[in-house]
């Protein structure tokens, strides 16, 4: 089977950040399955695992947590799954990612792919639309009704990023919230707005702009970006005994007494954790079940933004340095390994 590798790369444009890797097909056991990789797509968490934010990188690493496929074997113990299905999953993180022809992964984590998208479509949802749904519903504690919040807002930081697309459509579909999101450029923001969100404000000034769009304070805040960027700006714009959920770490210092005198709760979302430590696993496949069937109905779209090509170390080079300049809108997709 060929892989492509890393060893551990800082720099993106250093010689040799990626390798092709030669590797034997394993043979699924247990709750495994065995999926012909068909399309997958590139994360944030990729290039930080690349660059070991995570943790040194003693051996050829293959990365990559998003993808669909078809099921080629199965473990013993599977019985949601057979051969020829199709299937869309995140994986997890401690385990050999999608950047191969084929992968090792545990079915309890995958589910049916949505029958209306195509394979680059569904390839760009599993891990942001985990992330949403798991934000939203686990950690702020939304009641998923539409008629659920109407009286309420939610601020979502980063709004055209991956998980920020997929939290503005589950929160208009899902929840009566009134969505606000932050762009910068013409551009996110037009997509931002195509997704649902009410309103769309500038999170270079955030707070003078939410002001000057009527709100002087939010119900609810999901910010998918670097929290050490936002925190004085959520400190302040986070009514008292408001909720605020994040994804993404900071090497700033943050004052998290700043919160105490509202009663603010703050958590971290964290989509690999419920693999990574064996707290109920199967919930991912449950989830990813409920988003298909949202998919079908047209109810949500996908966030594909951008199929770069098929799956080789130029392409998969350049989705890392597009992904680390930081402008993406939607998802950046690779077909099958070329």
């Amino acid at each position: 089977m060929k892989a492509i590798a890393t060893r551990g790369a800082d720099d993106i444009n250093a010689p040799g950040a990626f390798e092709i890797l030669d590797t034997a097909i394993a043979e699924p056991s247990g709750l495994d399955l065995r999926v012909r990789v068909d399309a997958l797509s590139v994360n944030p968490v990729d290039t930080k695992i690349r660059a070991a934010a995570l943790g040194e990188i003693n051996e050829p690493c293959i990365l990559g947590w998003d993808a669909v496929g078809t099921v080629e074997a199965t473990g013993p113990d599977v019985t949601d799954f057979g051969v020829g299905d199709r299937v869309y999953y995140a994986g997890q993180v401690d385990r050999p990612g999608c950047n191969a022809e084929q992968q090792i992964v545990d079915s309890r984590l995958a589910a049916h792919a949505p029958k209306s998208l195509s394979d680059e479509q569904a390839a760009a949802m599993p891990l942001t639309a985990l992330t949403a749904w798991e934000g939203l519903f686990d950690k702020l504690g939304l009641n998923a009704a539409t008629e659920a919040h109407s009286e309420q807002t939610l601020l979502v930081i980063n709004g055209a990023g991956g998980v920020g697309s997929s939290v503005i459509q589950l929160a208009r579909q899902l929840t009566g919230l009134k969505v606000i999101a932050t762009a910068s450029r013409a551009e996110s923001a037009d997509w931002c707005r195509s997704l649902g969100a009410h309103e769309v404000i500038d999170h270079h000034d955030l707070l003078t702009a939410l002001h000057n769009a009527g709100h002087d304070t939010v119900d609810y805040i999901y910010n998918c970006h670097d929290i050490g960027v936002h925190w004085q700006n959520m400190v302040e714009a986070i009514r008292p005994l408001g909720r605020i959920v994040a994804i993404a770490e900071t090497e700033q210092t943050v004052d998290i007494n700043a919160l105490q005198s509202k009663a603010v709760s703050f958590c971290w979302e964290f989509m690999f954790a419920r693999a990574l430590h064996g707290y109920h696993p199967e919930r991912h496949g449950e989830i990813l079940a409920e988003l298909a069937q949202l998919f079908d109905a047209g109810r949500i779209h996908s966030t594909l933004g951008e199929v770069i090509g098929p799956l080789n170390i130029d392409n998969l080079t350049e989705a890392h340095r597009r992904l680390e300049a930081g402008h993406t809108v939607g998802k950046l997709v690779l077909t099958a390994l070329a």
